[in-house]
């Protein structure tokens, strides 16, 4: 299988937009690896020169010559994978993340994270991020492990939904930001529209479950992924597997509500798995699964059930 490189410049990176009329910036074949360079931060998130970090290749030419659409993220793609159509699913596999910049930052913002009403000011700040030893550098002196995944990613809505933006998770993927996809992890993404249309950006260096604050450690990755198309599988919300669980997850502006969806998904992926019964499965959900709070400050709040592999029974 063939492997590809897609770098991040004015031509390959959408701004702010999930949208399945955009034209793909690379065509694959189900198999094959994509090398994906990915950006961070819009103009006003860049940092200060005296600050001395180096400007990630390809930023600013993105600014001046890409569309601004109604979101933040800079996504790189669309990849459109050959054979897959509506009703398949899309297996993404992410096989590496290297750091592409030696900073990152972070935001805080009016009326926006989980606790808007006890913080009403804009904060922006910058750090250092050194991928080789593998930590940020907080303003207050204190280093933390990095733990790098991307938070938007996923494949085009349906013609039919039009342009949407790119902060809220939805059923096609995008501003999901769960820490739990790091390398290592397969997404299975619903396919709505013709080549299902990959995009990734909005790399985090670290984040806790939540992303509280509004904004994680933000900073630019490259990813490795490597696409499959699956016409054996059927589903309405994604899903992913580790190598030792099972993940489902669910977006609602309601968190209760999205809480149930991912627990309905697991009951239904036990059930695919085993003899179960939707009861015994619920049980077993019960004693054995964790419901997490992926994020509570992207208009859709984020649920994922948690399952180890070795608590389903054999078939």
């Amino acid at each position: 299988m063939a492997e590809h490189y897609l770098p991040a410049r004015p031509g390959t990176v959408n701004w702010g937009q999930w949208d399945a009329s955009l034209k793909p910036t690379l065509t694959i074949k189900s198999g094959d690896t994509v090398v994906m360079d990915t950006l961070s931060g819009e103009p006003e998130d860049m940092p200060d020169p005296a600050l001395g970090f180096t400007p990630v290749p390809g930023q600013r030419e993105v600014f001046e010559n890409t569309f601004r659409g109604p979101g933040p993220h800079l996504l790189t793609g669309p990849v459109f994978v050959e054979g897959a159509e509506p009703g398949d699913v899309l297996e993404v596999r992410l096989k590496a993340i290297s750091f592409r910049a030696d900073w990152g930052w972070n935001i805080q913002m009016p009326f926006l994270g989980t606790l808007p009403e006890d913080f009403p000011t804009l904060r922006r700040i910058h750090f250092g991020v050194d991928g080789e030893r593998g930590v940020a550098t907080m303003p207050w002196g204190q280093e933390l492990p990095l733990e790098p995944f991307f938070g938007n990613f996923g494949v085009a809505p349906a013609p039919e939904w039009g342009r949407l933006s790119s902060t809220e998770p939805r059923v096609f993927g995008g501003n999901m930001d769960n820490k739990e996809l790091g390398v290592g992890s397969t997404i299975y993404f619903p396919v709505f529209a013709p080549g299902a249309l990959f995009s990734a950006g909005d790399g985090h260096g670290r984040q806790g479950d939540g992303e509280v604050c509004l904004t994680a450690i933000e900073t630019a990755l490259t990813g490795t992924f490597e696409f499959h198309v699956r016409k054996d599988m059927t589903l309405t919300t994604p899903r992913a597997e580790k190598a030792d669980t099972w993940i489902t997850m669910a977006f609602d502006p309601d968190l209760d509500d999205a809480a149930k969806i991912a627990l309905r998904d697991m009951i239904a992926l036990i059930r695919e798995m085993t003899d179960l019964s939707a009861q015994d499965a619920y049980t077993l959900c019960s004693l054995c699964a964790d419901l997490r709070v992926t994020q509570t400050v992207d208009g859709n709040k984020g649920i994922h059930c948690v399952l180890p592999k070795r608590f389903l029974p054999v078939r």
